[in-house]
């Protein structure tokens, strides 16, 4: 099986998932969430189940933004603009003639200078960790072209979970928060583990017979490697994908980003990070 002839098709696919992406993020962007913007978060329980339009009248009857209201059963995810505590009684007031046996399960509010704080650092642990694994990996294996091929699928994989939540933000309301960067995160480390597995491969055959050509070696360690991938990264989605369907909407995006960057992962491993590999190493010998 020759899955290395297939590299254009590869790159060809990942191109327009990048073009996609960015195109969504320059024209769309993100729904942030509280994290990144501040604000509050208001979680309730109202056995009566009252309508959403009615908790939305309650606001507007204070003067207070609309909010956005996730529901579950009787359980209200409510999420505004800060604050003050008078402003909260007046809400509270309101919400005990929609619902006198209310229950406030939790209130969280977050400023505007923490969110930038947070999105400010995040950009800086997303730099270190690829720097982090570029060193690691090249001084691994001795070659610096391995660092510069993981790292670049890296990128890839970062960009398409980027853009696929500017895509289901503008479409579904899927946020922005800290947990998507959370999956963001884990998503880098799957992808490389995957990466590295099978860059081990081809220096192991690599020693076996040093004059064996790179295309073959790249072609076999996948061809190896494969059925382990596709199986760890299967009964992984399996899992999230119950989340996505059963789970509530705390975790429903949460778990689908980890779907989508584990799946893009996989896939980048096979046929982004190998035959930019191979190209690399190809490269001074046809120059």
């Amino acid at each position: 099986m020759n899955i290395i002839k297939f590299k254009s098709l590869f790159f060809t696919i990942s191109g327009a998932l990048i073009i996609g992406s960015i195109l969504s993020i320059i024209f769309w962007g993100f729904k942030p969430s509280i994290d990144f913007v501040g604000g509050s978060v208001w979680e309730l329980n109202l056995p009566s189940k009252p309508e959403n339009s009615a908790i939305e009248s309650v606001f507007s009857q204070n003067n207070i933004n609309t909010p956005t209201i996730t529901t579950n059963d009787t359980d209200y995810l409510i999420q505004f603009p800060d604050i003050s505590l008078d402003q909260k009684q007046l809400l509270v007031d309101g919400i005990k003639d929609i619902d006198p046996n209310f229950e406030e399960l939790k209130f969280e509010a977050t400023g505007a200078v923490l969110g930038k704080e947070l999105r400010n650092k995040t950009i800086v642990a997303i730099i270190l960790s690829c720097l982090a694994i570029l060193l690691f990996i090249a001084s691994r294996f001795h070659d610096f072209y391995f660092g510069l091929a993981a790292i670049l699928a890296l990128i890839h994989d970062c960009v398409i979970l980027i853009g696929s939540f500017s895509v289901l933000g503008h479409f579904f309301g899927a946020e922005f928060n800290s947990l998507f960067i959370t999956a963001l995160l884990t998503t880098l480390s799957l992808s490389v583990y995957d990466t590295v597995v099978i860059f081990d491969r081809i220096r192991e055959l690599k020693l076996k017979n040093i004059k064996l050509d790179w295309n073959y070696l790249g072609n076999q360690a996948i061809v190896e490697s494969l059925t382990r991938s596709i199986n760890t990264s299967a009964t992984t989605l399996f899992t999230l994908i119950a989340l996505v369907v059963l789970g509530g909407s705390t975790t429903r995006w949460f778990a689908t980003a980890l779907s989508v960057g584990i799946a893009c992962g996989t896939y980048s491993s096979i046929g982004i990070a190998i035959p930019l590999v191979l190209i690399f190493k190809n490269h001074p010998r046809k120059k």
